[in-house]
């Protein structure tokens, strides 16, 4: 009785893997060395954010457990934002209206994606949208992080949710 009381919830587990995955991937050398991602808080933030919107962008339409396990990603990712405020010294009250303001941007970049994925073939909209934020402005190398993400999201595509909820994805090497 107890053990199934204190059982983890396998969707909770399963957002907790998907969100190493991004992490872990996000932190890969060469997007900072040949990717043209600048290598600062705001740079990683923006790679981190990438893959997570990556990953939920899979994720969306599933149902059950997948679902369940797409919003604790997203809860994953609100905690590290928090943690990384906190580890930082940010005060708890400035932690609040950070991480709420990273949230709704977040949601801003999610919805830029998607529309911009509407829109292929014609690449302009995502490449604007990784011009402004994963190169912060930066757009000489803009075609390459483009390449990148829509390689990324047809191998994710390709993958199997129970694979993609155990965290053992298979991502695209960057460009």
């Amino acid at each position: 009785m107890l053990q199934r009381l204190f059982r983890p919830n396998p969707a909770k587990l399963a957002g907790e893997a998907l969100y190493a995955a991004a992490a872990g991937q996000a932190r890969q050398p060469d997007f900072y060395r040949i990717g043209g991602v600048a290598d600062t808080r705001e740079g990683r933030f923006e790679l981190y954010t990438v893959h997570v919107i990556l990953l939920v962008e899979r994720l969306k339409g599933e149902t059950g457990m997948a679902a369940e396990a797409r919003q604790n990603l997203f809860d994953c990712y609100v905690r590290g934002l928090d943690d990384a405020f906190r580890e930082l010294g940010v005060g708890d009250t400035a932690v609040a209206k950070r991480v709420k303001k990273l949230g709704e941007a977040f949601y801003g970049r999610l919805k830029a994606f998607e529309e911009s994925l509407a829109a292929l073939p014609d690449r302009a909209a995502l490449t604007d949208l990784v011009t402004r934020t994963v190169l912060e402005g930066r757009g000489e190398t803009a075609d390459a992080m483009v390449d990148y993400l829509l390689s990324a999201r047809e191998a994710l595509s390709g993958q199997t949710v129970d694979r993609l909820l155990t965290g053992e994805i298979v991502w695209e090497r960057a460009q």
